[in-house]
């Protein structure tokens, strides 16, 4: 044996040692072979592009979302599970120190103890939910004019909503001791709503660093909070690389917890949509292995996928875009998404809602630009909804009741509207796009179109006559000859003329109550 491996080339030793090499460490690797459901999808995106997008998310324009768990205990807001532990305030994209205490740090010690005694493992049995009737919220979400509905699964907080068998820290066994998660599919399918989950968990193996701090001050100086414990290490994460600090892990094993707990979640609910909290998560291969097999798990009774992904990165066509807190600029080639919420993303003592016609107005720029609106409904740590809330969800059910005509179904028009906002540069969120809610003014105008109609929102209410630029004698309608128009929710007769200026919509006589008012046009 020795004569004949000597007696090889150099260049065959290295190609045999190359060989070797890659079967080890595939072997070794964590995600070399992610187990997947085989179906017309591959892990790859020529495969992904071949997407086509189910038609209900298409015409359903409108989403309803639960963003809720055990962080709504403490009423003050989001992020509570990794702010408790922040002694000192830090931006997490340059690392640069406030020098300041985070106020969930001080709350939770002022109300709760110490962070190494009484840690997040110690709120979580304090969510228990007792109000939680999904049923009944589920049959209010249809009547607001909700399309779908999305759950969340997990948060960056690690704690699951559903019967899990690979974690313990879940819903089941603890907090409310209920799969949150399927009363709200059940909920969902009994009223005709699509279902969908969302996770966040991809961002927990880094977002939940600060569990394994200490205080470096004070009383408490030099004591490990509760993270550190090894007891507790399935729920805190154990302490990352020093160097592992984005907002998804490098680590391929904690990569492979991700993706057997959310093929777990997608396995036994085949929701019909799946929201990651991010990008593609963790690597090429991992994170199109799951779109892969969702894909190729929801599937209708002709073997065609009715699931929809959304992440935060274009798609290409590949799965559903989505935007936090924001909107795009104007019509996209694929449909997109905007995730906001009503407030803030948990329960907050004394927050700030949104009105009912700040909603309608982000639905409607949404809709006009071929997006949809997945918005968050705030429900209390005991699982009920404010009367702040449910004043504003009957507001806005008046103004579906009246133009769902112009939202459900449609598709964009030629432009996606007129008017000052579409001329001026808007204020950007902090993602990079527009801000989901801005101001608007009557002049402004937004398009949907259906069945050869076509619908004009006017933004706030006409001080005067109104006037579609669009249909101006150098205008993209100017050669549309206009046989009638009507005002949605309303039996008045509207008057109109066309000239080289546009169409003139005489001002109604009486108008609702609401700001976005909806004239439907329809041609010879």
């Amino acid at each position: 044996m020795k004569k004949i491996f000597l007696s090889l080339s150099f260049p065959v030793i290295l190609l045999l040692g190359v060989i070797v090499c890659f079967i080890s460490c595939t072997k070794s690797s964590p995600i070399a072979n992610l187990p997947m459901k085989q179906g017309k999808f591959a892990a790859s995106d020529s495969s992904l592009e071949q997407y086509q997008y189910p038609k209900w998310f298409c015409d359903g324009k409108l989403g309803f979302w639960a963003h809720w768990g055990p962080q709504a205990v403490p009423r003050q807001g989001d992020w509570y599970a990794r702010k408790m532990y922040i002694e000192e305030n830090y931006n997490r994209h340059t690392g640069e120190k406030y020098g300041k205490s985070d106020k969930d740090y001080i709350y939770h010690k002022e109300h709760y103890g110490p962070q190494s005694k009484f840690g997040y493992k110690n709120i979580i049995p304090l969510w228990k939910a007792q109000r939680f009737d999904p049923d009944a919220l589920m049959k209010l979400y249809k009547a607001c004019g909700a399309k779908y509905f999305v759950s969340m699964g997990t948060h960056h907080d690690n704690f699951f909503l559903w019967n899990s068998k690979l974690h313990r820290w879940n819903s089941v066994n603890m907090g409310p001791h209920r799969d949150i998660v399927g009363d709200w599919q059940k909920a969902a399918k009994k009223y005709g709503l699509h279902f969908g989950v969302s996770e966040h968990l991809g961002a927990s193996f880094t977002w939940f660093q600060t569990s394994h701090g200490a205080d470096t001050n004070g009383k408490y100086k030099g004591i490990p909070y509760d993270g550190n414990d090894p007891e507790y290490q399935d729920l805190y994460h154990w302490k990352a690389d020093s160097a592992d600090t984005g907002w998804y892990s490098t680590n391929q094993k904690w990569q492979r917890q991700w993706y057997d707990e959310i093929k777990e979640l997608v396995d036994n609910y085949k929701p019909e949509l799946l929201y990651s909290d991010g990008c593609i998560p963790f690597s090429n291969k991992v994170g199109r292995t799951m779109i892969a097999h969702l894909y190729n798990t929801v599937v209708d009774d002709n073997g065609n996928t009715k699931a929809v992904y959304n992440c935060k990165e274009a798609s290409n066509g590949r799965f559903v875009r989505d935007v936090e807190r924001g909107a795009m600029d104007g019509i996209q080639k694929y449909p997109w998404q905007t995730d906001t919420s009503i407030g803030d993303w948990f329960y907050k003592t004394g927050q700030k809602y949104k009105t009912s016609n700040q909603i309608v107005q982000m639905l409607v720029d949404i809709v006009s630009k071929n997006g949809n609106l997945l918005i968050n409904i705030v429900q209390t740590p005991e699982g009920d909804l404010e009367p702040d809330v449910l004043n504003i969800l009957s507001e806005f059910k008046v103004w579906m009741n009246d133009n769902s005509a112009g939202i459900y179904s449609t598709r964009p028009w030629k432009i996606y509207g007129e008017g000052p906002t579409t001329t001026k540069a808007q204020p950007k969120n902090q993602f990079g796009g527009i801000k989901d809610v801005r101001p608007y003014c009557s002049e402004d105008i937004r398009y949907t179109q259906k069945d050869g109609d076509l619908y004009a929102f006017v933004m706030q209410h006409p001080e005067s006559d109104i006037t579609l630029s669009a249909f101006a004698f150098d205008g993209v309608a100017a050669d549309s000859k206009v046989k009638s128009v009507e005002m949605l929710g309303s039996s008045e007769n509207v008057l109109f003329t066309q000239s080289k200026k546009g169409l003139i919509i005489r001002k109604p006589s009486k108008l609702p109550k609401y700001d976005v008012t909806c004239f439907k046009i329809s041609f010879e």
